[in-house]
């Protein structure tokens, strides 16, 4: 058998925790920065975005990521963001992502709701002829922006809803961003068949954690890692069947955790947890999946077998029809039957 790194360069994957402006590549960034030059403190010279890309804390990532956001002014920079993401996610051996996707930040910068979702969808559908991943869409509330950011993103979701959209998510800083406040728009957004996905425990403790199980129905928790510290919440969500999206790299750069080495996902999978490995944002955390596979396989001492059960994970945890599964499954199989 292949030795593990180029195992993992050709094992068919899946991705369920990755922004759409965060996976944006340094030249994809870079052009979207030289088409707006002269308003924006974003390089437009790829070589200068990985300086550019040095967080302190969790708050100037937030700050530096929407820096970047406001380099997607147009329903063209949405699509050409869109492409050049899919690329490289094939590029990856990706064979299906849910893309999170922000649309209040954009249609507040004076994309309408309507271009904003004929955009990503004409660019999914470029991507899905090209035999490229197929990308289904999480459409995430900014919580720093509040209710109103809360309202505008039910009602795109629900009334301008694309033929890719499957979930409704919660994002941005959780410190004084109560969770329950939102109840309402999940409740929605689950009536009308969208699945619940929010963030929690990332930057604060397992209570945040608790909230989004209890007010916002979540059926996968991203990020998660605190409720590590609550042996109950644990117990819970292993019960419920309630997976972790666990972003390795991320978590370090954003300070969330202290390094690697001390890193709760050992601790996590040893409790029975359901999770999946994920990037959130690679470039700017200088990562791509296939590293994320290879941190998780030395954190759990996982031989090949153990890095394509992180796949099928990703696979059996998503929101893709079961057909879909069965085939990307299948195609897994037959890649470990044969590397």
């Amino acid at each position: 058998m292949t030795d593990l790194a180029a195992f993992i360069a050709g094992l068919p994957k899946a991705e369920l925790h990755v922004h759409h402006v965060g996976s944006a590549s340094p030249e994809v960034v870079a052009g979207l920065a030289a088409r707006h030059e002269g308003s924006t403190a974003v390089p437009a010279d790829p070589a200068r975005l990985a300086d550019y890309f040095v967080f302190t804390d969790f708050a100037h990532f937030i700050e530096l990521y929407l820096s970047v956001v406001d380099l997607v002014r147009t329903p063209e920079d949405l699509h050409a963001l869109t492409l050049g993401v899919g690329r490289d996610m094939a590029a990856q051996q990706i064979r299906y992502a849910e893309l999170t996707l922000t649309p209040y930040t954009s249609i507040v910068r004076g994309i309408p709701a309507e271009a904003y979702c004929e955009a990503v969808e004409d660019a999914r559908l470029a991507l899905e002829r090209e035999g490229g991943p197929l990308l289904r869409w999480v459409f995430d509330i900014p919580g720093e922006s509040g209710l109103a950011a809360a309202d505008v993103t039910r009602d795109v979701a629900l009334l301008h809803r694309p033929d890719g959209l499957v979930g409704f998510g919660l994002g941005g800083p959780e410190i004084g961003v109560p969770r329950a406040q939102f109840a309402p728009h999940f409740a929605a957004a689950k009536a009308a068949g969208l699945h619940s996905v929010p963030h929690a425990g990332e930057s604060t403790g397992p209570a945040t954690v608790w909230d989004a199980v209890r007010h916002l129905g979540a059926e996968r928790i991203g990020h998660g890692i605190t409720a590590a510290q609550d042996p109950a919440l644990l117990a819970h969500l292993a019960e419920h069947g309630i997976p972790l999206e666990i972003s390795l790299t991320s978590n370090v750069c954003t300070r969330s955790v202290a390094g690697l080495a001390v890193h709760p996902l050992p601790q996590i999978a040893a409790s029975g947890v359901t999770f999946t490995i994920n990037t959130d944002d690679p470039p700017m955390f200088a990562t791509d999946l296939g590293r994320e596979y290879a941190v998780a396989a030395s954190l759990l001492g996982l031989d090949h077998q153990g890095v394509a059960d992180l796949s099928r994970a990703a696979v059996r945890q998503s929101f893709l029809d079961d057909g879909g599964k069965t085939r990307l499954l299948a195609e897994i199989d037959a890649y470990v039957a044969t590397a």
